[in-house]
């Protein structure tokens, strides 16, 4: 159990080297972060922290706290640099698809349905993204999604207590970010050969 802490650390570790850059990337105008998303993103992983710290998730818990902090302040800048402000019909279904789903933790006493569902909220969360870098793959960072699928792991391996509630929301991540560095990657090929074909 020891070395549970440890893992935390290095968890955190990974989270601010990943998000630092990030958000001097949206400072510089380089990267263009959906201000929806993270608005979705910032406000289900603070209620899946509180969550998993009331089912003894331990130091497992720590790098989901810093997370929800720095993503609930990269909503703000995003908001601020007018980032990615383009709003679609089916943006506006995930955001309220959502948000809809929020008060029923409310209801819910025990963390597992509340983990269950904020970690569906999450990945709805993840729709405008998966649209944009579909259409503008160049405009997300691969490194940033790399090192987020190795922090999650390192939550996994940090966890005091292994049981659904605590487990669940850093797997799913882990897999929507490894299926996010698929899609770019698989995105950006498609346009260099689209170029290379029409020169």
């Amino acid at each position: 159990m020891y070395y549970k802490p440890v893992f935390s650390i290095i968890a955190i570790a990974l989270t601010l080297i990943a998000f630092i850059p990030y958000i001097r990337a949206i400072l510089n105008d380089t990267v263009k972060p959906h201000v929806f998303s993270w608005i979705i993103w910032g406000a289900t992983t603070l209620l899946i922290f509180l969550a998993q710290l009331e089912d003894k998730g331990g130091a497992g818990t720590w790098p989901i706290g810093v997370s929800a902090g720095i993503t609930i302040f990269i909503a703000y800048l995003a908001y601020l640099k007018r980032a990615d402000v383009s709003i679609t019909r089916t943006d506006w279904l995930f955001f309220i698809s959502a948000l809809s789903a929020l008060p029923l933790w409310y209801f819910t006493s025990d963390p597992l349905w509340a983990v269950v569902l904020l970690t569906a909220i999450d990945v709805i969360g993840f729709g405008p993204t998966v649209r944009k870098v579909y259409h503008f793959p160049y405009s997300e960072s691969l490194l940033f999604f790399a090192l987020f699928t190795v922090r999650n792991t390192l939550v996994i391996l940090a966890l005091e207590n292994l049981s659904v509630t605590t487990l669940l929301f850093p797997v799913v991540m882990a897999a929507v970010c490894v299926f996010l560095i698929v899609l770019i990657s698989y995105r950006r090929r498609v346009l260099t050969t689209l170029k290379i074909e029409s020169v």
